[in-house]
């Protein structure tokens, strides 16, 4: 299966995995390595696809990205050419974070650009949402301390992402790990955070349900980034539109009131995520770095166990740490263990047959042995 890259071609679908397309004749392989499989997304500067390399000899997906403006004319044509080369610069050196997609290539073929990108394979937040059902407070926690890295990452390199969605955090599916880890997609939306760009009105670029006030004016900021990073957080918690989370009347959000129990998320996160979605800018958190320190005074909380994508380390319990369960219902629980085990399994029985005091000597010496292991290991004791 093969799908023909050029824009006019009228059936672009090709059953065969053949360099040239059965109905346009153009070439099917970029740089005669790079196969599109299927269109997986479109904006207005160009379109994206998944694709194999085929070059290697595991022939791994990857993701093309090609600069076609749907617009015509020499300056969209110039702004398109533009975006591809400061788009492609930024990848090349983002990609050396750990959790943004490596940038592979990038070339021009046949007057048109296009970016050759590591494809991230795991689903979406926005999936994970509808699939598994709202985010309780340790897996937000967890985004958050994750997504806060990888900011503080770009905007030390001075790239504003602009386009933080559920739909652009992806969990990285880890086959030789315990856990999955988040990574960043989408830079096409990101902007260099010059002087002048800082404050300069300009086109707004971003989804409306997550973008920051002053972003829709055509302003961005570091802080825009973190607005949106707070948003998508309401959004997981709540399963609700950002829209429908914010009453525009009172310049307020609204999201406790949606929330499946009022205790699932605690006062002190709230005011984490109620100082990142402030809509005035300069009462917002203005770093990564600032939220990340009043992410570390949080009280720790137990993570309870989910559907989502293991996102959330489990959290360990040392030897000398106390539990919340009271002793004597531990002793009891393990005692009722034993009983169940020496009457066949009915705690019920009320009057269980007596047995001479050599009955069961030895099975019951080794139960009892068995059991106050258990109990020294789960006490620490």
């Amino acid at each position: 299966m093969s799908y023909c890259l050029n824009p006019l071609c009228p059936k672009p679908q090709n059953t065969n995995d053949g360099k040239f397309c059965l109905t346009c004749g153009s070439k099917l392989l970029l740089k005669d390595r790079y196969r599109g499989i299927k269109p997986i997304g479109q904006g207005g500067f160009g379109r994206t696809f998944l694709a194999i390399d085929e070059d290697k000899p595991s022939k791994p997906y990857c993701v093309i990205k090609q600069f076609y403006p749907q617009a015509q004319g020499t300056s969209t044509i110039q702004k398109a050419v533009e975006l591809f080369n400061q788009e492609a610069m930024r990848l090349d050196e983002l990609g050396e974070h750990p959790q943004i997609p490596d940038l592979l290539a990038y070339f021009t073929q046949d007057d048109r650009q296009y970016l050759i990108q590591e494809f991230i394979e795991g689903q979406n937040l926005a999936q994970e949402l509808g699939n598994n059902g709202v985010f309780n407070e340790g897996q937000i926690r967890q985004i958050l301390n994750e997504l806060l890295s990888i900011l503080q990452f770009c905007h030390t390199k001075q790239v504003i992402h602009r386009d933080i969605k559920p739909e652009n955090i992806i969990w990285r599916r880890n086959n030789f790990a315990s856990n999955n880890t988040l990574v960043l997609v989408d830079f096409g939306a990101s902007k260099v955070a010059t002087n002048t760009a800082l404050n300069r009105t300009g086109t707004s670029i971003g989804s409306p349900e997550y973008v920051a006030p002053e972003q829709i004016r055509g302003k961005v900021l570091f802080a825009s980034d973190i607005f949106s990073l707070g948003v998508t957080c309401l959004h997981l918690l709540t399963g609700k539109s950002p829209f429908d989370l914010h009453d525009a009347n009172t310049d307020t959000w609204i999201w406790r009131q949606y929330l499946q129990s009022q205790n699932s998320v605690s006062a002190e996160l709230e005011k984490v995520l109620n100082h990142m979605t402030e809509s005035i800018p300069a009462k917002r958190y203005q770093q990564a770095d600032d939220v990340i320190r009043d992410l570390n005074k949080l009280t720790q909380i137990s993570v309870k166990p989910s559907n989502h994508s293991q996102a959330v380390k489990p959290v360990q319990i040392s030897p000398n740490q106390p539990t919340n369960q009271p002793l004597n219902l531990v002793e009891q629980e393990l005692e009722e263990m034993k009983t169940a085990f020496l009457t066949g399994g009915n705690k019920n029985t009320p009057n269980p047959p007596s047995q001479s005091p050599t009955a069961l000597p030895a099975n019951k010496s080794k139960i009892d042995e068995e059991l106050e292991e258990m109990r020294s290991k789960f006490l620490g004791n």
